[in-house]
């Protein structure tokens, strides 16, 4: 997962990324490290050691390792001495010289980082994971790696001296080693891919697609074969099934998202799994509706209780009977799910003060409670794991120990939680089906699930696009939270027990009814699906399959983005203010790597209707501050190269595709002649002209002028492109740059382009300097207060 610095709930926090933007420019403070075992050729794993000293003295938000190598690589370690918006120490291993590794750089490596117990080194601190780093997410690593307040302690053995001990073990692998893991090979499953904060949807959707009599209810839901997965719900729950079902690879779930109306990753934030569950649910039941399938949603996972309030001294008594899909269990305080059940139907008394007004009775002492009607098939228990805690004003999360059994009887003690109105002839014996669990804090965190999906002996753990098989002890034990005691056995300091938080731990439960199991865990094959989603599906796997042939061949290619003087004249003022052009919206060439250059203008002109003499290409340069401006002509020898020699020369760090201005001269008939010869005296710039009364800004054309010349020797041809008389005063602006803010700086017209620094590919904007007849309803009078409004309206 792509992640934030101060991460929403459903994003990595246990394993984090530190976004590359953030990180400090220039050297920090550090000590010195010694790298063991180093070797001149590729090590395929090694221990870097970081001694800190002064640790408490620390006064940078960030402090960095010195840089070692591993696999050929550099690497250094980042943490927060003080934490990344946490309470706990945050650590993470960081690609050393990734803003300077060459376009679409990846590597994989799995890596544990410890923080050393200097006194007993069995206590110390130590987590591993693994990370595919890339310009992205080229930090990665662990937001609350150990609670600050132990590592501050010094009877706790980690800071000593005040001084800290860090380590990082560090196996670079094979890229091919990680991705040559086939989840549907080895478990016969596929994943879900992650759109940058789905964790949390992605194990829920696992969760309800191996619940077969839900997945087949949805196949039968009716849809059209003009349905469009975005705008229907059910067409898009039915799409991402059957790639579930059927597709060799990780599923995406974009159409899912867009369908619910999530189109923004902000969107993603405002949700989480319980929330998710019941949107859906709801949603799907809606569209059921007057369906064959109607229905099936509370057949699933409907259940009943009573709400009661019984007068103890008089013969009075309230019932209320609600529907429930998901049951929210107390894990503070409860061991176990039996307690929460316990304490879900535990008996309030009314009395005192807080008596209840049994109508025609007046106040009365009574005993308040719920009592289960009926349980559904599929039990979903949501556990508390989040509460806010009203000492510290925050939301914070629960770690508690809390187990859940493998198999659940709801009928234990004779009943206890059931109703008089319970049909006591139906066993409400469960059997556990899937675990969700939450990884991290409350700050942030990873959601995976546990799965076995024909209720067999075997278990699945589908994380996101990799599904593995696991062992029971990891569903169950490791999942129950709580913390690991380990005895204190410190000569000198107190033999408190050293205790560590368990930050993976259960988040919900799917139990299904034993009696149940058959009707549920039914078999679902092509001919629950309709033909026109099996047609529609054909086709948009073969359609990838070209796109992959596509992508496969894409080396052997160059794409040239050609702009024009067209492009300027249909862009400019519409879709964009500031530069020139938007290069996604030009006219785009697919060129063999070895074509001749020469054989590339010949397609021009076939596309243009401009002969090879009359063209002259531009490169595109990206300047300092981020503006994008034609740089310069292509020389004859940059000519005479294949577009792919060219493409590597001029654009090193975007070599994926080559961006060109075509320059056309056109006579007084309009057609094309020669391009004027251009010195080293001759500049091209670009003209934009304002117009305050309409508030509109548009491109008039470009000129080759003399840099020694003036803006003033140029007035009347600028006159003529604004359709102006020849005497027009015009006031003229340089658009220097837009972000982050916007510079805009009057030009002088008597003082020549040299002096004024005026260069290849500036831009000018000019407006006539006569005073507007009315001020006030001219919102901008001029250039750069209408760029500057145009910059707050976008941003």
């Amino acid at each position: 997962m792509t992640m934030m610095t101060t991460p929403p709930l459903d994003q990595e926090d246990e394993e984090m990324l530190v976004p590359h933007s953030d990180v400090v420019d220039g050297t920090q403070p550090m000590e010195a490290s010694t790298v063991e075992n180093q070797q001149v050729e590729e090590p395929p794993s090694m221990k870097f050691t970081w001694t800190i000293e002064n640790f408490s003295r620390l006064n940078t938000k960030k402090h960095y390792s010195d840089i070692f190598v591993v696999g050929g690589y550099k690497w250094r370690i980042l943490i927060f001495p003080k934490g990344n918006n946490v309470d706990h120490l945050s650590m993470y291993l960081d690609v050393a010289d990734s803003s300077a590794l060459p376009y679409g750089w990846s590597r994989y490596a799995q890596f544990s980082l410890a923080v050393v117990n200097q006194i007993h080194h069995k206590y110390s601190i130590r987590k591993d994971t693994q990370h595919q780093f890339n310009a992205r997410e080229s930090d990665w690593g662990f937001t609350s790696f150990m609670p600050l307040s132990d590592l501050y302690d010094p009877s706790r053995g980690y800071l000593v001296n005040d001084t800290v001990v860090v380590e990082a073990e560090v196996a670079v692998r094979k890229i091919l080693d990680y991705w040559s893991y086939d989840s549907k090979k080895e478990t016969g499953y596929v994943g879900l891919k992650n759109q940058g904060a789905t964790c949390y949807m992605n194990s829920l959707l696992q969760t309800l697609y191996h619940i077969p009599y839900f997945r087949k209810a949805v196949y039968h839901m009716p849809t059209t074969e003009n349905d469009m997965p975005v705008g229907s719900i059910p067409l898009a729950l039915q799409s991402l099934f059957y790639k579930l079902q059927y597709n060799d690879t990780s599923v995406a779930t974009k159409e899912l998202t867009k369908s619910f109306g999530w189109d923004t990753y902000d969107s993603f934030m405002q949700h989480d799994v319980q929330e998710l569950n019941r949107v859906l649910c709801e949603k799907l039941e809606d569209k059921m509706k007057g369906t064959v399938v109607e229905g099936t949603i509370q057949q699933l996972f409907e259940g009943h209780h009573m709400n009661y309030i019984e007068c103890i001294n008089v013969d009075y008594k309230s019932t209320r009977r609600e529907s429930f899909y998901d049951l929210q269990l107390d894990v503070k305080g409860c061991r176990d799910v039996y307690a929460s059940f316990d304490k879900y139907v535990e008996v309030e008394r009314l009395e005192g003060d807080n008596k209840y007004h049994a109508e025609e009775h007046g106040l009365q002492d009574a005993k308040k409670g719920v009592l289960f009607i009926d349980f559904p098939p599929v039990l979903q228990l949501q556990l508390k794991r989040f509460e806010y805690d009203f000492m510290r004003d925050t939301m914070v999360k629960i770690n508690d120990r809390y187990e859940f059994p493998l198999q659940l009887d709801l009928d234990r003690e004779d009943g206890k939680y059931l109703s008089p109105d319970a049909d006591r002839s139906v066993r409400n014996l469960y059997m556990l089906h899937s675990v969700l669990v939450h990884s991290g804090g409350v700050h942030g965190g990873h959601y995976y699930a546990f799965i076995r999906p024909t209720l067999s002996d075997q278990w699945y753990r589908f994380d996101d696009e990799r599904v593995t098989k696991e062992d029971m002890k990891r569903v169950l034990e490791e999942q129950y939270g709580g913390e690991e005691e380990l005895p204190q056995t410190n000569p000198g300091f107190d033999n408190t027990p050293f205790k560590f938080t368990k930050y993976s731990n259960a988040y919900m439960l799917v139990y299904i009814r034993e009696s149940d199991k058959d009707k549920i865990i039914c078999n679902v094959d092509e001919k629950d699906i309709a033909e026109h989603l099996r047609m529609r599906l054909k086709k948009e796997q073969e359609e990838k399959e070209d796109r992959r042939r596509y992508k496969a061949q894409a080396h052997l290619y160059t794409i040239i983005k050609v702009a024009r003087d067209e492009d300027l004249l249909e862009q400019i003022g519409k879709d964009i203010y500031f530069d020139l052009v938007d290069h996604d919206k030009v006219r785009s060439f697919r060129i063999q790597k070895q074509t001749s250059f020469l054989a590339f203008k010949e397609e021009v002109a076939k596309e243009f209707g401009i002969p090879l003499q009359y063209q002259r290409f531009w490169i595109w340069a990206k300047r300092q501050n981020h503006t994008y401006r034609p740089n310069r002509p292509l020389t004859p020898q940059e000519e005479a190269q294949s577009v792919g020699q060219l493409r590597e020369v001029s654009n090193k760090a975007h070599n994926a595709e080559l961006k060109l201005f075509l320059e056309v001269e056109c006579g007084q008939d309009l057609h094309p002649i020669p391009p004027p010869d251009k010195t080293r005296d001759d500049i091209l710039l670009f003209f934009k002209l304002y117009d305050p009364e309409k508030g509109e800004l548009r491109y008039v054309g470009r000129l080759l002028v003399k840099l020694s010349g003036k803006p003033i020797d140029y007035i009347a041809k600028l006159n003529q492109m604004a359709g102006f008389s020849p005497d027009e005063e015009i006031e003229l602006y340089e658009e220097i740059k837009f972000e982050p803010c916007v510079m805009c700086e009057h030009l002088d017209k008597r003082c020549s382009f040299r002096l004024s620094q005026i260069e290849d590919g500036d831009i000018i904007c000019f407006q006539k300097s006569s005073p507007i007849q009315s001020e006030e309803a001219c919102r901008c009078p001029d250039v750069p207060s209408f760029l500057e409004y145009v910059h707050n309206r976008q941003v």
